[in-house]
């Protein structure tokens, strides 16, 4: 976890590619206050690599019903998902936190791509993703940094995600 304190309650969104270490990150958080989108995709088609568009839409769709639960009852929440590259994605994870007034930061995971493939390849087959599935995500993710702070996020925060041996 990083060593700024956060408000209570508080969206925490974690931005990198897989293999970054956003799973790691987010272990240190209770397991009930972090949602995670692999999950909601095991859920809905068992299988996380399933890239299908209209799979991968459903459990955002399922990942934010929880959030906005969560947020209107004031509970602080981790969003640990790939898709937090995405803008149109961190667009909607602002417009929930700011519908209910709780505020929104990011933790960058500034992990070098070279580890991310690494980790990628060391998942097991259910889990792993192509390589140039990484090296989009990790490209989405450099570039949202520079704008994170006009996008909304009253925090942001790099983190080196490279310490730990996560797979």
């Amino acid at each position: 976890m990083p060593d700024t304190a956060f408000p209570s309650p508080v969206l925490i969104v974690l931005l990198g590619a897989a293999g970054s270490g956003k799973t790691h990150l987010a272990t240190t958080w209770p397991a009930e206050s972090v949602l995670e989108l692999d999950t909601f995709r095991q859920l809905i088609c068992n299988d996380v690599r399933d890239l299908d568009q209209d799979a991968i839409d459903e459990a955002v769709f399922m990942l934010g019903t929880v959030l906005e639960s969560r947020l209107a009852r004031r509970l602080t929440t981790v969003v640990d998902a790939a898709a937090n590259s995405d803008p149109v994605m961190r667009a909607k994870l602002l417009e929930l936190a700011g519908r209910y007034e709780v505020p929104a930061v990011v933790l960058i995971l500034t992990t070098p791509l070279e580890l991310c493939l690494e980790r990628n390849a060391r998942r097991p087959p259910h889990h792993r993703l192509p390589d140039d599935v990484v090296r989009a995500q990790y490209a989405e993710a450099v570039d949202a940094v520079a704008g994170l702070r006009a996008e909304g996020f009253a925090h942001v925060e790099a983190l080196y995600g490279g310490g730990a041996a996560v797979a």
